[in-house]
């Protein structure tokens, strides 16, 4: 009986002493899941390498970053379902994507609303941002940490140049699949059409549309200016990328590792619109290099576009998406911009 018991023991002893080695705390995985190539030069995911690098180190490897860039893991819309399932735990959205699942995301497209970027800025770091964020996260379970740049947004095409909102007249725009884009163009005249950001290099290509509305950020991303001759420098649109992290997952972190977490994306944030920013600020020369005619707009003609497509789109954001939230964005705005 002894022999029979004794490789039994030394198993048990063998095991348990395995067990003692064991981390105190299971490492928990971070999914950080963004929209841009896995490039050097490309806004999100520098900004990605450098949360992981400071929320790792700064864990002591207790939380592990893993990073999906070029929409590994899925659509903007299924990025924001996976967050409020819990899914995924960390993902940087732009503006179009979030509205399927918190529908006041929609105002942040009213044009012609800000002066320049450090207008936008004051604005979303300010009290009207973090009372947005909070109701984010009660009605949806996803927790805005950040709102970053997703560029100014201008009208490129390959027909003509556009220097006053007739020039739109009869142009088919691509816009993102959101009602509000459709109402942007079509006050200008245009003819929107919605098609998927993965969809558009070829709709240009093929001429399913013959212009469409983007940062330049994205503009070089997506290599957009090889089928666009002509682009307005008209900044309708200061466009978003919004830092989300599921609540639940946020929830079940030490204080430590929120601490690492909220550090890592302001970290990312700062990153993210600098690189976004300097682009912007590039715009004329850079889209001039890759061989694109640019129309840069006076004040006064800028004002054109603002009188004839804010109201229409303004109106529709009241009746459809929020008149309270649109009317706290216009406050806010109006009350942070210099006279």
């Amino acid at each position: 009986m002894i022999r029979r018991r004794f490789p039994l023991l030394t198993v048990a002893a063998a095991l348990l002493a395995g067990l003692g080695a064991l981390p105190a705390h299971a490492q928990k995985v971070l999914k950080y899941a963004h929209f841009q190539p896995a490039k050097n030069d490309q806004p999100k995911h520098v900004a990605a390498v450098a949360f992981k690098e400071h929320v790792e180190k700064a864990t002591g490897g207790s939380l592990k970053v893993e990073i999906y860039p070029a929409g590994q893991l899925g659509t903007a819309q299924q990025m924001m379902e996976g967050l409020r399932l819990g899914t995924v735990e960390l993902a940087v959205v732009h503006d179009g994507g979030i509205p399927g699942v918190y529908k006041t995301f929609n105002i942040f497209g009213l044009p012609y609303l800000f002066n320049d970027h450090a207008h936008a800025y004051a604005v979303l770091d300010g009290a009207f941002g973090k009372e947005l964020a909070e109701d984010m996260r009660k009605k949806t379970g996803i927790r805005l940490m950040a709102y970053a740049d997703n560029g100014i947004r201008h009208f490129t095409n390959s027909k003509r140049p556009i220097k006053a909102p007739e020039d739109m007249k009869g142009l088919k725009m691509r816009v993102q699949p959101s009602p509000v884009f459709v109402k942007l163009v079509e006050s200008l005249g245009g003819s929107p059409t919605a098609i998927d950001w993965g969809e558009l290099p070829a709709a240009l290509a093929q001429g399913t549309a013959d212009g469409q509305e983007n940062g330049v950020t994205n503009i070089l991303a997506a290599s957009l200016f090889q089928h666009q001759k002509h682009v307005t420098l008209d900044g309708h649109v200061y466009s978003l990328h919004a830092y989300l992290v599921s609540d639940r997952f946020y929830n079940g972190l030490t204080a430590a590792e929120k601490k690492a977490v909220d550090e890592g994306v302001e970290k990312a944030k700062k990153i993210h619109r600098d690189m976004t920013r300097e682009q912007d600020l590039s715009a004329k020369k850079v889209l001039a290099d890759k061989g694109m005619t640019v129309t840069e707009l006076s004040a006064a003609e800028v004002d054109r576009f603002r009188k004839a497509a804010q109201p229409a789109v303004r109106q529709y954001l009241e009746a459809e998406v929020s008149k309270e939230w649109t009317g706290k964005l216009v406050q806010a705005a109006d009350s942070t911009r210099s006279k």
